[in-house]
């Protein structure tokens, strides 16, 4: 009974391999056909390096086995100049407890970036969730707009007001409301939108591109003037 037994768990152990590689070959076959709609290079192999070539983004420097694999990268037209893009799937992994009690979990997500054509200031633009909440409430404040709905629902946050303000116009908050983006975070150059929880299907990737090429629109001739010297 104890072989039948240890039989059907390899067995089923093995299905649920299969149907995991397939999953991800169907996911590969899928994100390299978006590539190439896009005009993108692909590279399905695992990116040791992404980790530290990105360690400004905090998502990326989480847990550890960090890798980044499914990748697109090419140029792309934003701000009236070419901008190198990458964008693809990140995993990282987790291990809590000691002895018995060891475990390790391991996480997904998918992101893109764009290396800006300038060297702009940290600017943080995320959903607001709970805990943003209960640091307001003890003077912790984000930055706050005119716009209580867009306050409300977003976390902002810059050593730099003016550029906030800047970017952050009523025309741009009205497209962050109605688009409900994932983070948007610029840091060292390079801007990464992502919501460093789960992996996005080829839909999600190009909704989220064309949400980028909008918010890369909205930035005002002003700033850009200034940002260009």
């Amino acid at each position: 009974m104890v072989v039948v037994l240890v039989v059907v768990g390899l067995v089923l152990l093995g299905v649920v391999g299969y149907l995991s590689w397939l999953a991800e070959k169907k996911r590969q076959e899928a994100l390299a056909g978006l590539a190439k709609e896009l005009g993108l290079r692909f590279d399905p192999g695992v990116d040791g390096d992404h980790d530290e070539e990105y360690a400004q983004f905090e998502i990326f420097r989480r847990g550890h086995a960090r890798v980044a694999r499914n990748t697109m990268y090419g140029s792309v037209t934003l701000f009236g100049q070419g901008c190198d893009l990458v964008a693809g799937d990140f995993r990282y992994k987790v291990t809590s407890g000691s002895g018995k009690n060891r475990s390790t979990s391991t996480y997904h997500f998918s992101y893109l970036i764009i290396h800006l054509p300038w060297r702009a200031s940290p600017l943080l633009i995320r959903p607001e969730g709970v805990f943003d909440k209960i640091k307001g409430a003890f003077g912790f404040d984000d930055i706050d707009f005119e716009s209580a709905e867009f306050s409300r629902k977003f976390y902002v946050k810059s050593d730099d007001k003016r550029f906030a303000y800047d970017v952050l116009h009523p025309r741009m908050m009205e497209l962050l409301l109605r688009s409900k983006p994932p983070m948007i975070d610029i840091e060292g150059g390079a801007l990464c939108l992502s919501g460093g929880s789960r992996r996005w299907g080829v839909d999600n990737f190009k909704r989220h591109i064309k949400f980028l090429g909008q918010f890369c629109e909205q930035w005002p001739r002003h700033l850009l003037k200034e940002l260009d010297k």
